[in-house]
């Protein structure tokens, strides 16, 4: 269940895919909060305006509320610094390219979109169909095949892709619960290194991030590969001390973004002026 994620900077994470069963747990809870949301909005909105819109017009606003609800849920959590929504954070889960690089926008939308033709769609067009009693048996095997297919897709291939991940080119794996080692946030010491402006300025907030994760899982050969492209790019000298390296210019880099965004400026990554 580990694959390897290149990151820009040459680094193998080698992360851990998403089992199915988490999967599937974090789209019940998701389910369940845009239900009570949905119910809670039908009540609100029903109430305000019973007594000024038809019941057609009522239903027509209460199906592109709910499909602009079930489509902004995903997307928008997912586009976030965290990749997840509510139901995969739950489960310790995330979405990221499968490329190693930064998760875009049109990836997002991409999966998200591929999800109303898997499940929601015919879900839907079959609940209408019963709710006027116009649903025979051919539809609704029809629908329940097809959501069904789509649904179990993950388990029969060895990267458990929903075919939305194929079309966006992402997996969902499992995120790290650990926290950053005591060194790399404490007081500087007196012996801190001191990097130049050059230095600071050859990376952003993703490559803060993927340090980030370096630091984290502590490999030896990817913290011994970070510290030498860094080095090498800011024409620095070998000490020897690839991790105490590596925890120096981490806190610099943090701080220098940090006073950056004071002032409003933010950079997303070092391809960003």
């Amino acid at each position: 269940m580990r694959r390897r994620f290149v990151t820009p900077e040459g680094v193998d994470l080698r992360l851990e895919l998403g089992p199915a069963g988490a999967r599937a747990g974090a789209f019940v809870v998701d389910a369940l909060l845009m239900l009570v949301i949905l119910v809670l909005a039908t009540i609100a909105i029903g109430y305000l305006l019973l007594s000024s819109v038809r019941g057609e017009v009522f239903a027509i606003l209460w199906l592109l509320g709910a499909f602009a609800l079930r489509n902004g849920w995903f997307t928008l959590f997912e586009l976030g610094g965290r990749g997840a929504t509510p139901g995969k954070r739950l489960l310790g889960l995330r979405v990221v390219a499968r490329d190693g690089a930064r998760l875009t926008a049109g990836a997002v939308i991409a999966r998200n979109a591929m999800r109303e033709i898997e499940v929601f769609l015919p879900l839907s067009f079959l609940g209408m169909q019963t709710a006027q009693g116009v649903a025979d048996t051919f539809l609704t095997l029809f629908a329940l095949s097809w959501s069904g297919i789509f649904l179990f897709f993950p388990l029969f291939n060895r990267d458990r892709l929903r075919v939305g991940d194929l079309v966006a080119g992402t997996w969902v794996v499992r995120s790290s619960r650990a926290r950053l080692a005591g060194d790399l946030v404490q007081a500087a010491p007196a012996d801190r290194r001191v990097f130049s402006d050059a230095a600071l300025n050859l990376y952003g907030i993703h490559e803060l991030q993927t340090l980030e994760e370096v630091l984290r899982a502590g490999r030896p050969d990817a913290i011994e590969t970070v510290a030498g492209i860094i080095r090498a790019k800011a024409d620095m000298p070998d000490d020897g001390d690839d991790r105490g390296f590596l925890s120096d210019y981490y806190v610099a880099l943090c701080a220098r973004l940090e006073q950056r965004l004071m002032v409003g400026q933010r950079r997303e990554d070092k391809h960003a002026a």
